[in-house]
């Protein structure tokens, strides 16, 4: 009877194991992500300014929100960015990858190449890109010293053009990522389907354009999903570029809402902000979880 009895007792720890180990993460997770979501979603609803305060506002703080001029800007600055910045990325990220699954020499070397800016961070990619656009030391200076005294390259100092400088910095870091997911995806796709496609006379352009293209839509919502919430959360790139300017050339809602919240001691405007940007996001990751999902079922 002990033998059994000693099976069992090992079969239940061999499946409670993976529970007591993931446990402590799970907690922190919950408390530490969720929590706070929760906890900001109800500083939204009230009159918290410097500190935290508990008397319920109501919509009040969503409605001071809607009517700053700053945060029409910051809504404005995003929409323009997250739009190149999405295009340009995945435009570039499907090009190299399709120049990569040529199977060219050297592209051992030149996939770390493409990728090694996404292992910056959004800093140092900023703090770098900030040196090498600014007119004083960067890229205008080197022109002028080596004889093009009539080059000019002012964007980062030029509140109509400074969000470009963003747009460009990000899709420097990014696309390199975005093209390892394409590449994936065009590594999966059957040899034979391309083949036969071949064998009755398809060019390469209608060849990617109705065989390729279609089958990599998985990574075009894929690209479409990662690049959305990077853009939308984006602070630190800003930050160490433009630092939000010049004036508010280059504020967008992550940089709002740290302004008003920190900066202002406006806690409840900056919160309600914060819950705006949360459900932008879920308005882009629910869909795409329920059709993977329902995919899979």
């Amino acid at each position: 009877m002990a033998a059994p009895a000693t099976a069992d007792l090992r079969m239940r720890l061999q499946d409670w194991l993976p529970k007591i180990v993931l446990a402590p993460s799970f907690a922190v997770t919950i408390l530490f992500v969720y929590g706070f979501i929760g906890f900001t979603v109800i500083l939204s609803f009230t009159g918290s300014k410097m500190l935290p305060r508990y008397d319920w506002v109501g919509l009040a703080n969503y409605q001071t929100l809607f009517g700053l001029p700053a945060w029409h800007v910051a809504l404005t600055n995003i929409a323009v960015f997250a739009t190149l910045y999405i295009v340009i990325c995945t435009v570039i990220g499907l090009m190299l990858a399709i120049f990569l699954d040529q199977k060219i020499r050297g592209e051992g070397m030149l996939r770390p190449i493409y990728l090694y800016p996404m292992a910056l961070s959004f800093i140092v990619t900023g703090t770098a890109w900030k040196w090498f656009l600014d007119p004083g030391i960067g890229l205008q200076e080197v022109m002028h010293q080596w004889g093009w005294e009539s080059f000019t390259f002012t964007w980062i100092k030029d509140g109509k053009m400074a969000l470009y400088t963003i747009v460009i910095a990000a899709v420097w870091q990014t696309s390199g990522f975005v093209m390892a997911m394409f590449l994936a995806g065009l590594r999966g796709i059957d040899n034979e389907i391309l083949k036969a496609a071949q064998i009755d006379g398809a060019s390469n352009w209608q060849l990617y354009r109705r065989i390729v293209i279609p089958l990599l839509r998985p990574a075009f919502l894929s690209a479409f999903v990662i690049l959305s919430h990077l853009a939308i959360k984006s602070y630190d790139l800003v930050i160490a570029l433009t630092g939000g300017g010049p004036g508010r050339a280059t504020e967008l809602p992550a940089t709002f809402m740290y302004s008003y919240t920190f900066t202002r001691n406006q806690m409840g405007v900056g919160a309600s902000s914060a819950v705006i940007m949360l459900m932008t996001i879920a308005a882009i990751m629910v869909p795409y979880l329920y059709a993977e999902l329902k995919e899979k079922k």
